[in-house]
């Protein structure tokens, strides 16, 4: 392993916060790990493999210290056709697949992507995903005996009021005192309430090298290939934005590209392993960050107690109360949603408002991480789109002397202004002389030079010199390329047929 993988002060500057945020994230991995594989139509071991596999791989090669990846619901919803139509080893040959795919996207720098991303749209997906970790835990929440209710109001108590006790209360994270005192109050006490055991049975024995049993062809490829491209995106999506999340509430930065390929390495050996594909957790990686998570310790300790936990000391593990684990998720929740956003709705614009709530709608509403950002950049696009070309403008001079009209253009002409800068011209006026002066503007597209030329063409048609001066070099170069007014052929060709 190079000293790339293996910095000391990513590793160890935090030994002790990191290896208790890593055991309670492991903690609290298990059942949402057999949820998710319930969900993906697989035995609960296929969950449980990909978490640790993914979480220990991840915590050397991923490019966000502290981050959590494991099986996540958005991935394992994508999964289910496949698993119904074609089984368990089409998915494990997916998930390889994924992982190359990432490891391409890394390789690319398609990390840098995030730059695109709004901050609109990073405030709405948080948003969103509170509100969905929150509906998560609804479930466990109804039609349940009082204890429950009792149970989880306890553990939110204990959560939120430990950290003040003297001394003990920031030498241990409190969802792990939380996890541990419910779990001692229900089983000694006799508590018939839900446990991790009622999720689905635990696996016995380690996970070991295998190669997916299906055939090697074009065909098989094809089957899995869809899969794998919306696993690839959705999975770099959610881990690219996690990141960010993440860099926000430690004040530190991280490698988007790095963190790619790290996905993209954790997923091809979480698929010879017996492991579905895997992302990062915004929920964990909270959770690991809440209870004082910092390097990469605190994942690989979350990965590697993980197995250890429900392979050799399950019997323990089956008796933890659901409510405990409720309790610790709606603390996430609460920890997660951006509340500041809901007071700053007076005070922020318009377009800025409709953007973030439209992201929290459409991924609350379908459960689809991708789409929800996808609509919030779109809409971001257009807003900005729509903002910038209400900036240019035009200027109108005569000269009578020389019997010159001269256009000074000043902004951004491009699809959406395109129009604007066409209607700028009088073409109905007779003058010798027409000048266009383009030293304050700058053309971004074809949308742009076809404006341009029409306006240009129209003019000459009427009679008039018309005289381009001022292009700028990026102006000047899409201009020549692309423009068709000072090519009689071009002209000719393209108007021949009117």
């Amino acid at each position: 392993m190079s000293a790339k993988y293996l910095k000391k002060e990513e590793w160890f500057s935090n030994i002790r916060g990191d290896i208790l945020s890593g055991l309670v994230v492991a903690l609290a991995l298990i059942p949402e790990a057999i949820a998710f594989s319930i969900i993906a139509g697989v035995d609960p071991k296929v969950g449980l493999y990909a978490s640790f596999s993914m979480a220990v791989i991840i915590a050397f090669v991923g490019g966000r210290p502290g981050m959590i990846s494991a099986a996540t619901g958005a991935m394992a919803l994508l999964m289910v056709t496949l698993v119904k139509e074609h089984g368990l080893e089409y998915l494990l040959a997916a998930t390889v697949l994924t992982g190359m795919i990432q490891i391409v996207a890394g390789y690319f720098k398609l990390g840098q992507l995030m730059s695109f991303v709004p901050r609109a749209v990073v405030v709405g997906f948080v948003n969103a995903l509170a509100i969905l970790i929150f509906m998560a835990q609804l479930p466990e929440l109804t039609n349940v005996t009082w204890h429950v209710y009792v149970l989880t109001a306890a553990g939110l108590g204990i959560i939120y009021l430990f950290p003040y006790i003297p001394k003990i209360g920031s030498l241990l994270p409190s969802p792990l005192v939380t996890i541990v005192v419910l779990t001692l109050v229900v089983y000694f006490m006799g508590i018939d309430v839900r446990t991790v055991g009622d999720m689905g049975a635990l696996p016995d024995t380690l996970p070991v090298f295998l190669i997916p049993d299906i055939p090697f062809n074009l065909e098989t490829l094809m089957i899995i290939l869809p899969y794998s491209v919306s696993l690839a995106m959705v999975g770099l999506l959610e881990s690219l934005m996690t990141a960010t999340i993440v860099d926000d509430l430690t004040d530190t930065k991280s490698d988007k590209n790095r963190e790619c390929t790290g996905q993209g390495i954790a997923n091809i050996a979480t698929g010879f392993t017996g492991g579905m594909a895997g992302c990062a957790m915004i929920g964990q990686s909270v959770i690991n960050v809440k209870s004082g998570g910092r390097g990469r310790l605190s994942t690989f300790v979350a990965g590697f107690f993980l197995l250890i936990m429900v392979v050799f000391l399950s019997d323990i593990i089956s008796v933890i109360p659901m409510a405990a684990l409720v309790a610790v998720m709606i603390m996430v929740s609460i920890g997660t949603f951006d509340w500041s956003s809901i007071k700053k709705l007076k005070t922020l614009p318009l377009s800025t408002n409709v953007v973030m709530v439209s992201t929290v709608i459409v991924v609350v509403f379908t459960h689809n991480l991708a789409l929800g950002v996808f609509v919030g950049v779109l809409l971001a696009a257009l807003f900005f789109a729509n903002k910038i070309s209400h900036f240019m403008y035009s200027e109108s001079t005569y000269d009578e002397a020389t019997d010159t009209r001269t256009y000074k253009v000043v902004g951004q002409v491009f699809f959406n202004s395109a129009d604007k800068f066409y209607d700028a011209f009088d073409f109905k006026e007779v003058v010798e002389n027409i000048v266009i002066d383009l030293s304050k503007a700058h053309f971004w597209d074809i949308s742009a030079v076809y404006a341009l030329d029409k306006a240009i063409i129209k003019l000459r048609r009427e009679g008039a010199n018309v005289t381009l001066i001022g292009k700028n070099e990026a102006s000047a170069t899409i201009i020549d390329r692309f423009g068709i007014h000072d090519k009689p052929e071009e002209i000719e060709r393209v108007m021949g047929g009117h």
